[in-house]
């Protein structure tokens, strides 16, 4: 939802701000004059000055990144010449509501997508040089519109100012909320029951170490053993410590230790005719990331929580700050992710016939079968009444699908008991996307969404994926 940053009343007239003072002041002929010379000349260039906008963001790495998916390409180019189009044909006498609306949404956009603001600036300082290059070039002296050159100009520059004022007030706001809501969601993980997870985790990493030095002490093996990245603790690693314990020097040393684990003394274990000494090293290895892990959870305090409170699943508060992260992940390791939306099929008829305490059950039931049944990286949300998402980090959509289906199967047989009468019996309805590349978590959710309402309009109780 935009945020009315701006104002309270109704409509919004250009008296209430003190940018384009140029244009106040100018008399209503050069209003007119300078309104007509800006249309034309973005009619006539609007694709080339569009390509000056993002040619800035070419030259950083950082900004290659927004304009890697085809999608985005396309979309935020022709986003961009329709912007130009509205800014050069905006009536500034009138009420700028929906100009100013519009402003903020596109600056909460680059906020979610984290577009750096230093970027949107100097793509409209090209954006300015161009245009005004191109003013000056058909004004040439002894045209009729000679005259009118430096307060096209001016003008332009007040324009495209005041509109990245607007913009900027809505990036601010959002990129704060963000940065609260990832430090609230740290919080939130600390808060959850950490002896639980740290014995859970210190089995996982023992679990790969027994299984990596049985193999390794089978003697004709020469294939390297799962890495410890890639194990059931590895990946925890990656998308929960990090969170739970994010800018800790232990966190980083076991990460150090793991990187070493892979990449030296496995390879080197494998490659040896004499392993024993080898075999030392990697146990010992192990250990000390064993002893990092338990000062990392000693040091952990419990913190607020950020469960829903009816179904135990996280609360959709959070999902930016995950989502954010995990499509971050994706981009840096080059791995999968996938987003799942999951409705419990007829769910108001639930409600009708059996009252909202059963309604409740039956929310609580399929929550307990979705985090019951999820991986320990997984992340499974309340998303809104009766819907869910889980977040898939590292998972083909194969994978993904093939879990939701036994997620739906294992919801349709399990009876749910109520205090008095039959147990009721519901069925899911799910849709799974997978990662294409797109920076904006919404643009997953709704490819997500928009699975779900196939399965729904085909019948219910089903899975459907992203074809």
């Amino acid at each position: 939802m935009t945020r009315k940053i701006w104002r309270e009343e109704s409509s919004v007239t250009i008296d209430q701000y003190a940018g384009l003072g140029f244009w106040k002041a100018a008399s209503p002929d050069i209003q007119n004059q300078v309104s007509l010379i800006l249309r034309d000349l973005v009619q006539k260039h609007g694709t080339a000055l569009v390509d000056s906008f993002y040619s800035a963001f070419l030259v950083h790495d950082e900004g290659r990144s927004f304009l890697d998916h085809a999608v985005v390409q396309t979309r935020l180019s022709r986003s961009m010449e329709t912007w130009l189009t509205d800014l050069v044909h905006l009536d500034l006498h009138g009420d700028l509501s929906a100009f100013l609306t519009q402003q903020e949404k596109v600056g909460s956009i680059h906020g979610r997508m984290k577009v750096p603001a230093q970027l949107v600036h100097q793509g409209a300082s090209l954006l300015k040089s161009h245009m005004s290059q191109l003013l000056h070039e058909q004004m040439v002296e002894g045209s009729n519109q000679a005259s009118y050159a430096v307060p096209a100009i001016i003008i332009l520059d007040e324009l495209i100012d005041f509109a990245l004022c607007m913009m900027n007030q809505a990036h601010v706001i959002d990129a704060q909320e963000r940065a609260q809501m990832d430090e609230a969601y740290r919080h939130f993980s600390l808060g959850q029951d950490i002896n639980l997870e740290r014995e859970t985790q210190r089995a996982a990493l023992m679990e790969w170490s027994q299984e990596a030095l049985f193999n390794l002490f089978t003697t004709h093996i020469r294939e390297l053993p799962q890495k410890i990245t890639a194990s059931a603790f590895g990946l925890w690693m990656r998308h929960r410590a990090a969170v739970l314990f994010q800018d800790s020097g232990a966190l980083r040393a076991i990460e150090r230790v793991m990187d070493e684990i892979d990449t030296q003394i496995l390879p080197q274990i494998i490659a040896s005719d004499d392993r024993s000494l080898l075999l030392i090293a990697l146990k010992e290895k192990v250990e000390e990331v064993g002893f990092l892990l338990a000062n990392l959870f000693n040091a952990a305090a419990m913190l607020e929580s950020g469960r829903d409170p009816l179904t135990r699943a996280l609360s959709r508060r959070f999902l930016p700050s995950v989502l954010n992260r995990e499509i971050m992940l994706a981009k840096s390791h080059e791995t999968p992710l996938c987003v799942a939306m999951i409705d419990i099929d007829h769910f108001k008829h639930v409600n009708d016939a059996f009252g909202h305490g059963v309604g409740d059950t039956v929310l609580s039931h399929v929550a307990d079968v979705l985090l019951n049944a999820v991986r320990a990286n997984d992340f499974v949300f309340r998303y809104g009444g009766e819907e869910f998402l889980v977040v898939f980090p590292a998972t083909e959509l194969a994978d993904a699908t093939a879990a939701m289906e036994r997620l739906r199967t294992r919801v349709e047989k399990l009876p749910i008991a109520i205090r008095e009468g039959a147990p009721v019996r519901v069925s899911l309805s799910a849709g799974v996307a997978s990662f294409e590349g797109h920076p904006d978590y919404e643009y997953l959710i709704r490819n997500a969404d928009a699975m779900l309402y196939q399965a729904k309009n085909s019948g219910r109780n089903k899975v459907v994926a992203q074809g």
